[in-house]
């Protein structure tokens, strides 16, 4: 008996540090259930993650203005990070085209692209997006990244992926070309045609469209031919490692670099180095609220694409650990020569596909990547430009989508506006532009659309204590009698249209004795609101009317008892709003609104 007594306190006193152990390393909870299957599982997905994933990161290093070098490293210790702190089972983590795209944007404004500077520059802006995210993480607020809307969000890919597009036109071109905005960079390509390699251009065509014929065909042709599903889906995922192979064996077999064909060059072979980001107070303000932007669309598009693929296997992803975990993995890249990283759509899913069962499978791709750092990048000397252009223009052009403005015109005119503004903010001024425009545009949204809430009149509907709006549903009215459905929580942007709309619905009729405010929607009512309502309670008995409310919220009944409004209400708090029917209307009065 005295052991029975004694066991629960120290169980309770162990809980708690294997709980926060937990909730920081998500490593022990899957890690020690990991078996063969699923050690199998994962390597076969690594495996084709990491022939994916070797040309593509190279293409994002070049497209992020860095040496391709850059790509690999990025993609190595990131992804060992995620796999300890992240909670998703088949987030692929690494560069990926926005985030790539947005560091050129912000580091081409503090330093020269080819500099020791440049690519300090985006050490610090993947530190500061780390620091960001895990700062966000500690502090439980992923819900920040809801300030972005979908229809915002999509508008911004979508322009985003036109301008990566284009701003890779200049390697199929073999032209020298600039700029962040799509008519500086259309600009700078007309002023250099006469630049153009005709060997580039063939080499960049061509590679384009096998890649487009091999995402399209690829994998039915193969089908069709009896190849297994699993086979005929690495065969897939290996076409740009052909374009790449094909192409550089090609450029070094004639010589075709002597003919004005760029190429990678050489690549360092070796484990990524050790490496530290400025931290000059100039830098740092200059790169700060670029790495905010950046640390919010990655998460944004990271834990989409991670809560859509535990959702087909029934699993949970924590978006506040997710903070941590990519968080995590940008300090990583800030360390050992990367960028900013975030998880990758297209990766993602492949992973999925391709059976992955636990984030071990990116962890495996790291050691694949490793790999390929230390022996494979000899044999990228003479990778043409052209070819990395053709797999970012192939995989960045799925991104766009203009069915989003034919939706949302005929759903909501407010989000098309959102969506269409995003998207020529963006094209016109920038990405970062885009990306505040679409924050800000998202926010003011918001405030515009619960500046002016839905607000019903209602009446009951005859034989039952339900209540609908007077103008759809034929229900009983009392002239007497005004109930006001407001459809939003109260707070200082829609007060005073409460405010507005009472006095202006009651001076229309000199028959009104009560005015009842149904609360069943409202969810909270700040300081502002509180004000607002008082006034309203005054200027009603002055007039002689009452001021009633109904079906009030525990929580913000809780608040409302917190100040004097309850006291100095000079009509009454009924539990229902059928309650109040029955108090404030007599049989004799009682007529059927016209619908």
């Amino acid at each position: 008996m005295p052991c029975a007594i004694q066991h629960p306190p120290c169980a309770l006193v162990n809980v708690e540090p294997m709980h926060n152990l937990l909730r920081y390393l998500p490593i022990l909870d899957w890690g020690r259930r990991y078996d063969r299957a699923a050690l199998s599982n994962d390597l076969i997905a690594a495996v084709i993650v990491t022939i994916m994933l070797i040309p593509q990161s190279l293409a994002y290093a070049l497209l992020a203005g860095l040496p391709p070098e850059a790509g690999i490293y990025a993609s190595i210790v990131p992804i060992i990070l995620y796999a300890i702190f992240g909670t998703s089972r088949a987030l692929a983590v690494g560069p990926v085209a926005v985030v790539s795209l947005l560091t050129a944007s912000a580091v081409g404004q503090v330093a020269e692209q080819g500099t020791a500077g440049y690519a300090v520059a985006a050490l610090t802006l993947a530190f500061l997006s780390g620091g960001f995210l895990v700062l966000l993480g500690v502090l439980r607020l992923g819900f920040l990244a809801n300030f972005l809307s979908h229809p915002v969000i999509a508008g911004f890919i979508t322009a985003s992926g036109i301008l990566i597009a284009t701003s890779q036109l200049k390697h199929i071109l073999g032209v020298s070309a600039h700029g962040h905005t799509l008519p500086e960079m259309l600009g700078s390509i007309l002023a250099h045609l006469d630049q153009t390699s005709g060997i580039t251009v063939v080499i960049g065509a061509l590679a384009t469209a096998f890649l487009f014929w091999v995402r399209k065909n690829l994998k039915p042709a193969l089908r069709r031919m009896g190849v297994p599903p699993l086979l005929a889906d690495v065969l897939t995922k290996a076409g740009p490692v052909a374009a790449v192979v094909v192409s550089t064996v090609a450029v070094w077999a004639f010589g075709l670099d002597a003919w004005g064909v760029k190429i990678v060059g050489e690549v360092p072979q070796g484990l990524p180095p050790l490496t530290l980001p400025g931290l000059s107070s100039d830098l740092i303000g200059a790169l700060l609220v670029p790495a905010i932007l950046i640390s919010i669309i990655g998460f944004v598009e990271s834990i989409s694409v991670a809560q859509t693929l535990a959702a087909k296997k029934r699993q949970r992803v924590d978006p506040d650990q997710e903070l941590i975990g990519l968080g995590a993995a940008n300090l990583g890249a800030a360390f050992t020569g990367g960028f900013p990283v975030t998880g990758g759509f297209s990766r993602s899913v492949v992973n999925f596909d391709a059976g992955a069962e636990t984030p071990a499978a990116g962890a495996f791709t790291a050691i694949g990547l490793a790999i390929a750092a230390l022996f494979l990048t000899p044999l990228v000397y003479f990778l043409p430009k052209a070819t990395l252009a053709a797999t970012i223009i192939v995989a960045v052009l799925s991104l766009v989508d203009f069915s989003i403005l034919k939706k949302t015109w005929g759903y909501s005119r407010a989000d098309f506006t959102a969506v269409a503004a995003t998207i020529v903010l963006t094209l016109m001024a920038g990405v970062e532009a885009g990306v505040a425009s679409g924050v800000a545009i998202s926010i003011l949204l918001h405030l515009y659309k619960t500046s002016r809430p839905h607000v019903a009149e209602l009446g009951l509907v005859p034989g039952t204590q339900h209540f609908r709006n007077i103008l759809r549903h034929k229900v009983q009215t009392d002239p007497t009698l005004v109930t006001l459905r407001v459809d939003e929580s109260l707070y200082f942007v829609n007060a005073r249209f409460l405010e507005d709309l009472i006095q202006s619905r009651v001076t229309e009729g000199c028959e009104i004795r009560n005015v009842v405010l149904m609360f069943s929607a409202v969810n909270e009512v700040d300081f502002s609101a509180l004000e607002s309502l008082e006034a309203i309670n005054h200027r009603l008995r002055d007039m002689g009317v009452g001021l009633h409310l109904s079906e009030v919220k525990g929580p913000v009944m809780d608040r409302l008892k917190q100040s004097h409004f309850l006291d100095e209400l000079n009509g009454q708090v009924f539990l229902s709003q059928y309650d109040a029917w029955q108090r404030l209307t007599a049989p004799d009065r009682i007529t059927y609104a016209a619908v």
